[in-house]
This record gives C-alpha cells, sequence and structure tokens, in this order.
C-alpha cells in the first residue's frame, strides 16, 4: 500500500495494490477531477511531484509530448508504485454529495430529434431523491456489471425529476432499446452522481460555454443554475452541430439570450450547406470560440461533447491563453461493449 499526498491542501490518502489514483481518493472522500474514467479525455490530468507510477489498465493517450515532459499523470489511470506528492485540483465542492443506488420510473418519454430521446426519471415510491451538483452525470446499471453513463439535463428540483438527452447509437444496444421499447412506467436501476464537471461560483470573470451534440444536458444544466442564482458575468453559449435538428433545444438557448442581456447565444453548423440553407453560421463550434474570443485568458471556459472537440479545444484554447485550471469538461465516450458493437456492425459482422 502507498500512499498520496496532495501538495496544495496536505491532504493524504493511502491506495491500496492495484488501485488507481481516482479510485482511492474517491474511497477516501477526497474529489479529485474527472469525466471518461478511461484515460481519453484528460481531465483528471495531474502533476506528479514525487514518485512514480505506472498503467497497467489503458495507455494514457490524453497525456501529448508536452504533458509528458512536466510530468503529468493521468488519475484515472496511474496505480502508484510508490508513495506520490501530487498537484492536483480537488473540487471539494461534491465531497458532499452523496453517491448511491436507486431505482426510478420513467415518467415522461419524449422525442426531441429524429435520434435523440428526452427522459424524466422520477424515484419509485419509498426512494428518497437523487441530490446532485449541476453538470454531474448518473450510471444506468444493466446486467453483468455493464453501465451506461449520461449527463442530467437539469437542475435538482423538489419533485426529484431527473432529465436525460439520450442519443440513440447504430449499433448500441443500449440506446436503441431505450428509442424502440423503453416505456413510460418501466423501472431503471441508477447510480450517481458521478463528475465534477460542475459550476464554480467562486469568480466574476466571463464565461464560455462549448457543447457539441448531447453536449448540450450538462451544459443546460449549470446555465440554468448560474441564470437562477441571478449571475450578471457575461457568458457566451456555443452549441455545435451538424444540422439543425441537432440542435434540439434551439429555442431554450435563444430564449435565454433574450431574458439574460448579459447572455449571448451562438449555433454553430458544421456542414456549410445545412448552415447556409438555415442561416446559421458555418464551421467547427471551438473555431467559433476563437474567433469571437482569441484572447481567453479572463475568462471561465466550461465545454461538453464528443472527445475530438473536447481534445481540440483544451489545446487551442489554452494556446489562446486560457489558464489550464480555468477551464472545465466533459468528454462523451462511449463503453467498451458498446464501442465494439458498433464497430462490429460497421463491419458486418454482427
Amino acid at each position: 500500500m502507498f500512499t498520496v499526498t496532495l501538495k496544495t491542501s496536505g491532504r493524504r490518502f493511502d491506495v491500496m495494490p492495484g488501485e488507481t489514483v481516482l479510485e482511492a481518493a474517491q474511497r477516501a472522500g477526497i474529489a479529485l477531477p474527472y469525466s471518461c474514467r478511461a484515460g481519453v479525455c484528460g481531465s483528471c490530468k495531474a502533476v506528479l511531484v514525487e514518485g512514480r507510477c505506472e498503467y497497467p489498465r489503458n495507455p494514457p493517450t490524453a497525456l501529448d509530448v508536452h504533458d509528458r515532459v512536466h510530468h503529468a499523470v493521468l488519475l484515472c489511470q496511474a496505480v502508484p508504485v510508490s508513495d506520490l506528492l501530487l498537484e492536483a485540483r480537488e473540487v471539494t465542492s461534491v465531497e458532499d454529495v452523496t453517491r448511491r443506488q436507486l431505482t426510478v420510473q420513467v415518467s415522461r418519454k419524449w422525442q426531441l430529434a429524429p435520434d435523440v430521446i428526452g427522459l424524466h426519471l422520477q424515484p419509485v415510491q419509498g426512494e428518497l431523491r437523487l441530490n446532485w451538483l449541476p453538470g454531474q452525470y448518473l450510471d444506468v446499471l444493466l446486467d453483468e456489471g455493464r453501465r451506461r453513463p449520461f449527463s442530467i439535463a437539469n437542475v435538482p428540483q423538489a419533485d426529484g425529476v431527473i432529465e436525460l438527452h439520450v442519443r440513440h447509437v447504430a449499433g448500441g444496444g443500449f440506446t436503441s432499446w431505450v428509442s424502440d421499447a423503453l416505456k413510460e412506467g418501466d423501472t431503471l436501476r441508477i447510480e450517481g452522481p458521478l463528475g465534477t464537471f460542475v459550476p464554480r461560483e467562486d469568480s466574476e470573470r466571463p464565461m464560455v460555454f462549448m457543447a457539441g451534440g448531447t453536449g448540450f444536458a450538462p451544459v443546460k444544466a449549470i446555465l440554468e443554475h448560474f441564470l437562477a442564482l441571478g449571475t450578471r458575468r457575461a457568458i457566451d453559449v456555443y452549441w455545435g452541430a451538424r444540422n439543425p435538428a441537432d440542435l434540439y433545444l434551439h429555442g431554450l438557448a435563444e430564449g435565454w439570450a433574450v431574458k439574460a442581456p448579459h447572455l449571448r447565444f451562438q449555433a454553430v453548423l458544421s456542414d456549410p450547406e445545412q448552415a447556409q440553407a438555415a442561416g446559421m453560421r458555418a464551421g467547427l463550434v471551438h473555431e467559433a470560440v476563437l474567433e469571437d474570443q482569441p484572447d481567453l485568458s479572463g475568462h471561465d471556459v466550461y465545454m461538453s461533447g464528443p472527445p475530438a472537440m473536447i481534445d481540440a479545444g483544451r489545446k487551442l484554447f489554452i494556446d489562446a491563453g486560457l489558464p489550464e485550471d480555468r477551464l472545465y469538461y466533459d468528454s462523451f465516450d462511449y463503453a467498451p461493449d458498446v464501442l465494439a458493437q458498433i464497430l462490429a456492425a460497421r463491419a458486418g459482422i454482427a
């Protein structure tokens, strides 16, 4: 067993043999940043000041040459082979939110877009409602230990309703079942809340929010939290998609800008023909952010969406002067078994 010490706070916790730093921190009730838990997104990156670790599970693909030169490690995959001294961000706001499992019932199911289903889930009778911070996610628990993560798209409310935006993925068995077979009144077993993509309220800096596809779900929750607080901070919201139908709550986002003069909303379509036909901005969403905000040194940035978008934004926004500790993000990726099914389906063998 090895001990990890967090340099800034001085907090210490033990790591069991074969356990990752993130797993051990969570067991000790210490909240370190994370998102994908697969070594892909880089949100759990920290600096190794002293000690040594290995990556026996997944290679740390989110670490580039610059990261390695500066002794960066990925806490979700790093397994200590000695005591460690780390410089890591702590997200203390989530430490008092209890993670637990509960059974919920589908109280509403509706079509948000041709390939996106909206769900309202409520605790079944006798279950306490789930508490969470805006921007966190939950896991739907399936058989054989499988899990499917989904961001919670609303802020906590008195009736306990949880809103999810579920995109149907070709070759994804669970999302196909949600789309075709799940009915109002059916029950699901869930665990949450999870994740550290949550509002940071200790700042008066202007904020930039960037979402890709259903990455809009946690952005929606965080934005509605700030708006409910009556924030006067300048807010720029960018939502990127391929076609107008993918901007499934476009009217809601435009409504924010009408009600809150300090908020600006930009819809960005990657398909230039679709953008021209819809009268919307064309291009990649992270490029639109940089066109409007070439200097991000005075901003806080929140982003959520597919790994490719997150990876591009993470590198380019830091190059534009954004301090890395003011970049908060949530990266969507497929569970390993889902990815295998999708690839098999595309190859015509499933």
